[in-house]
Parts: C-alpha cells; sequence; structure tokens
C-alpha cells in the first residue's frame, strides 16, 4: 500500500494550512517531521505534491486532486464515528421483535410505547407468530428477541422469564358465577367453555388444568389463540380460561375476570440466539419487558 493513514492525516494537514508550519502545529508533531513524512510519500507514489515558490508552499494539481478523495474519506470517518456515537446512545437503529399473537394486543403495544418514550428514532419491527414460526425467525435472525409463552426446545435459543402470569377464568358480566370471589375448574365443567387445540401450548397448559386431556370437559367452542377466547366470552358464547396479561387493559369491558383455586401459570419468556450477543437496543427492550407492569 503506497499511502497509510498517517501519511494521509499530514498530507491533509499541509493542505488545509498551507504550510509545513501549520501541519506540525494542526497535528503536534515537529517541522522537520512533517517534512520527512510528505518526501517520503511523494517517494512512495513517484509524484510531487508541493512546490515551493518564493519561499511558500504551493500544491500540484495532482495534490488538489488527492485531496478531493482525501476529504470525501475524512468524511466517511466522521460518519463512521457519528454513528458509533449514535448507536452508544441509542439515537438510531432498528429493532426487529416477534410475539404470540396474543401479547401482540396486550403486553407488547404496551412495552414499545414505554420503550420509544425512551428511544423515539428507534425503528420498530413487531411480528406476531405462532411458536414454531417464531422459533424459526430467531434461528435466522429474522428477529433478534421473542416474547411468548413457548417451550424452550432448541439447544440454540436462549430465554429469560419475564412474568408468571396466571390462568383465570373469564366470564361475561352478569353470569351467575360472576358474583364469586373466585372459582375452581369444576365449577367451569358445565358452562359452555371456550376451549384450546390439545397440540398448542396453551392447550397443554389448560389440560394440566384440568389434571389431564381425559379430564377436561369437550369444548363448546374450540381457538388457538387466547385473545380471541376473550372476543368470544365478551360476545357471550361462552366462558374461557385465559392468561391474565391477555385480559388485562381496557378491550374487554363485558368480562368479568376471577381467579381460580390450584391454577397454573402461563409465564411470559423472551427469547433470543444463545451465542449470538444481544444489541443494546434488545438490552434496553429486555429491561423495559422487566419493569412493565403486566397487568396494565
Amino acid at each position: 500500500m503506497k499511502l497509510n493513514l498517517r501519511q494521509i492525516e499530514v498530507f491533509r494537514a499541509i493542505m488545509l494550512s498551507g504550510s509545513i508550519s501549520g501541519a506540525s502545529k494542526l497535528l503536534f508533531v515537529s517541522q522537520p517531521a512533517v517534512s520527512r513524512l510528505i518526501a517520503y510519500t511523494e517517494q512512495r507514489l513517484g509524484l510531487m505534491l508541493f512546490q515551493r515558490i518564493k519561499g511558500r508552499l504551493y500544491p500540484t494539481p495532482e495534490a488538489h486532486r488527492l485531496f478531493v478523495e482525501v476529504t470525501a474519506l475524512y468524511q466517511n470517518v466522521q460518519r463512521v464515528n457519528e454513528v458509533a456515537e449514535n448507536l452508544a446512545e441509542n439515537r438510531e437503529g432498528q429493532l426487529r421483535l416477534s410475539c404470540s399473537p396474543s401479547l401482540g394486543q396486550s403486553l407488547l403495544p404496551r412495552a414499545i410505547a414505554q420503550f420509544r418514550r425512551q428511544f423515539p428514532e428507534v425503528r420498530i419491527v413487531l411480528q406476531t407468530l405462532i411458536p414454531t414460526v417464531m422459533q424459526q425467525s430467531l434461528l435466522t435472525q429474522q428477529v433478534e428477541l421473542g416474547v411468548a409463552y413457548m417451550p424452550v426446545d432448541h439447544p440454540s435459543l436462549a430465554w429469560q422469564p419475564l412474568y408468571e402470569n396466571q390462568i383465570v377464568a373469564v366470564l361475561p358480566k352478569g353470569h351467575p358465577l360472576a358474583a364469586r370471589g373466585r372459582v375452581t375448574v369444576h365449577d367451569l365443567a358445565e358452562e359452555p367453555l371456550i376451549g384450546y387445540s390439545a397440540d398448542i401450548p396453551f392447550g397443554i397448559l389448560i389440560n394440566k388444568l384440568f389434571g389431564g386431556e381425559h379430564a377436561q370437559p369437550e369444548p363448546r367452542i374450540e381457538v388457538q389463540q387466547a385473545h380471541v377466547a376473550c372476543a368470544l366470552v365478551q360476545a357471550g358464547a361462552g366462558v374461557a380460561l385465559v392468561d391474565e396479561i391477555t385480559v388485562a387493559g381496557p378491550i374487554w369491558s363485558e368480562v368479568v375476570t376471577l381467579p381460580i383455586i390450584g391454577t397454573v401459570n402461563a409465564p411470559v419468556n423472551v427469547f433470543h440466539l444463545e451465542l449470538q450477543p444481544l444489541s443494546r437496543l434488545a438490552l434496553a427492550f429486555i429491561d423495559v419487558l422487566h419493569k412493565l407492569d403486566q397487568r396494565g
């Protein structure tokens, strides 16, 4: 390489200051050191960069042409420094997230709103995905974080617990059981139950709550997602077992929530790649999730 960064720096200093002495002051080095380095640079390039006329130093046309490229280089270096500073201060960037559909209507909107109050210039991409698709999105780095209640069954994924997230009973307003302080699953067994597919994580949890797959009453309506069950309860189609995060908030105004005796949890976790360091933005978002009141 004919030019290194130090030679470029000295050449630029001479062009800016117009003299060897001026360059030495800019760079805090001696004048002989500047003279030696620029002479060596000219030798390496096979070009005369400066001519001394009547005691003054004048750049050659070749020097002016080279200076155009050097100026562009320094502008790019300045841009790199600005980007590094912005990243350090979380002033710009993009955060790609995924979550289960139910959490996309409850927890994640509030978390993102809180995060944007701290980092308004950051672009956020949120995908609502079923667990298997979310797992693939994490493994292929299409998203950096996934938030869900799903099992961890891949060695390349790490997870952090966020909330215990109890299962509660959701009934229409005015339902006879609504006057009770709490219920058991057996109280709901004779009701028109809105249930879940047995092959999804939430369905497995509900089976566990009833004591096993064969102990669970046959649901009158079967759905895939907890927020759909809430919508059906609100419409008066039956009763449902739903996690407390999904049912929290003002959207379900025509339902009553009751704690269940002997309930189970649908723990909410945040997932990411095991061996991939998290970005500063991802760490900041996880911190927001930990501090957020999950029940609204």
